[in-house]
């Protein structure tokens, strides 16, 4: 990936499209099968808004700043994104440059450093698609510093009970889940429609990232120092969220595990209904959405088969082969619908149900 670093002392950042195309390559395998397979100009308007996000998520994540400098970091990028102040994107990348891991940078920490270059790239948007953008994704940056601040004393988070996780997947990813539907419903759409979506949208990304949640409970606590898996389903189960990933702990935190998967499987039917509403305009395709949606289905039915694994370094995740194949059944023309293919994957892994339907 390039390197956005070297541009003149004082210059403005330059746009660079083609780089923040290339920089989600690198980032998120997830996001990048969805924008490969969106039209233009949804495609570049998710690039944009999900690298906007990923600024934020990657300054959480990381557990090399205290509490108090990350809080504070979030408020200046978050500032730097408000039409309405002053601070500019350059401030917020004089305020992280002190953060910048040493050594060559990351894929994740390059977005950061290129922050500027988003921010430009995004200002070229028509300001319909910028103000359907900008709002939920300061939303997800004002959340991500509420939880560091609350969560201040323990040097990293600490999910306490249910509705805490609800409310911490809502700012991760059902603010996600408003973005793409303030993108959607740009224009003419019936009002019945236009409020289905919105009913629906929170629970979308509520599903995805429970998932997430549900299958990183390992890599979460040694990488990130969180733990997401909620305090009193552990408390119920006698385990402490410091030891949740203790081998002599390990069967009594699959079930807290197993408990995350079932809440997780409570939003698959509006996230369904979500992708039924979509309308496919703007360069939206139902393939972009339907992909992740079906893999998550798919890891939920591995999570429900080994749920321990989500406490080791072997995780859960579904095969390639399987990827393939769920992507294939999303572009080819007389697949099973959307309803019938979750059903079908809930059950055994899609390749192998195409192999044996043969």
């Amino acid at each position: 990936m390039s390197d956005h670093e070297s541009r003149p002392p004082g210059g403005p950042p330059e746009p660079d499209l083609d780089w923040c195309h290339e920089a989600v390559q690198g980032v998120s395998r997830t996001f990048a099968l969805t924008i490969d397979v969106l039209d233009e100009p949804m495609s570049t308007h998710i690039c944009l808004g999900y690298l906007l996000c990923r600024v934020a998520d990657t300054i959480e994540d990381a557990n090399h700043i205290p509490p108090e400098p990350q809080a504070d970091l979030l408020r200046t990028y978050d500032a730097a994104l408000d039409p309405d102040t002053d601070t500019d994107i350059d401030e917020f990348r004089a305020s992280a440059e002190s953060w910048l891991p040493e050594g060559e940078l990351s894929d994740d920490w390059q977005v950061v450093a290129s922050a500027p270059t988003i921010a430009a790239t995004f200002d070229e948007l028509p300001d319909d698609v910028q103000s359907a953008i900008i709002p939920p994704v300061r939303e997800l940056i004002d959340g991500m510093a509420m939880f560091v601040e609350r969560h201040a004393d323990a040097g990293g988070l600490r999910i306490g009970d249910a509705d805490e996780l609800e409310e911490y997947c809502y700012y991760a990813a059902g603010t996600v889940g408003n973005l793409i539907t303030n993108l959607l419903t740009r224009g003419d759409l019936a009002a019945d429609r236009r409020q289905e979506l919105y009913d629906t949208a929170v629970e979308f990304g509520l599903l995805l990232q429970l998932v997430n949640i549900s299958k990183d409970v390992y890599d979460d606590y040694t990488e990130e120092n969180n733990v997401y898996l909620p305090a009193e389903w552990l408390a119920e189960e006698g385990i402490d969220q410091e030891a949740v990933i203790e081998p002599d702990n390990r069967e009594d935190a699959a079930a807290v595990v197993s408990r995350t998967v079932s809440h997780a499987r409570s939003f698959l039917d509006d996230a369904e209904g979500y992708l039924q509403a979509m309308p496919l305009r703007h360069g939206n395709t139902m393939a972009a959405w339907g992909v992740p949606f079906l893999l998550a289905v798919g890891t939920l039915r591995e999570l429900a088969a080994r749920p321990e694994d989500a406490l080791t370094e072997r995780g859960v995740k579904i095969s390639r082969q399987e990827v393939g194949a769920v992507m294939e059944a999303m572009h080819g023309e007389g697949s099973p619908s959307l309803s019938e293919l979750r059903e079908m994957i809930a059950r055994q892994p899609f390749h192998r149900a195409v192999s044996n339907a043969d």
